[in-house]
C-alpha cells in the first residue's frame, strides 16, 4: 500500500470510523478519493485533485447529473468512478455513524 492510502486510512480511524480499512481497500475509494492533511485543509478529495467529496455531494444534492458535473461548466477532469468513489465514502461514513436521539416527552 503506498504512503497516500496509508495516511487516508489512519486519518479515517482517527476520526472514529471503525473497520473501515477493509471496505477502503476493496472498492472505488481505494484508487479515487484521498485525504491528506495538507490538502484541501485535510478533508476528503478525489485523488489528484483539489476537489473535495463535498463539493460533489453537494452538486449531486442540488440535483445535478454525473454529465453536468464533469461539464466545463463544473468539474470537465473527473471521471463517473470518481463521483461514485464520493457516493461510496459518504456512504460508508454513514454505515459507521453511530447516531444518538434525543427523546423528548
Amino acid at each position: 500500500m503506498d504512503t497516500l492510502k496509508e495516511t487516508t486510512i489512519a486519518t479515517l480511524r482517527a476520526i472514529g470510523i471503525k473497520n473501515f480499512k477493509n471496505k477502503f481497500e476493496s472498492n472505488l475509494m481505494t484508487n479515487h478519493i484521498a485525504i491528506h492533511q495538507n490538502i484541501c485543509h485535510g478533508k476528503p478529495h478525489i485523488a489528484g485533485t483539489r476537489i473535495m467529496v463535498s463539493q460533489i455531494l453537494e452538486l449531486l444534492a442540488a440535483g445535478k447529473t454525473f454529465s453536468e458535473i464533469r461539464s466545463e461548466d463544473y468539474f470537465p477532469d473527473i471521471t463517473s468512478e470518481d463521483i461514485t468513489a464520493c457516493i461510496e465514502f459518504a456512504n460508508n461514513l454513514v454505515l459507521n455513524e453511530d447516531v444518538e436521539y434525543a427523546v423528548e416527552y
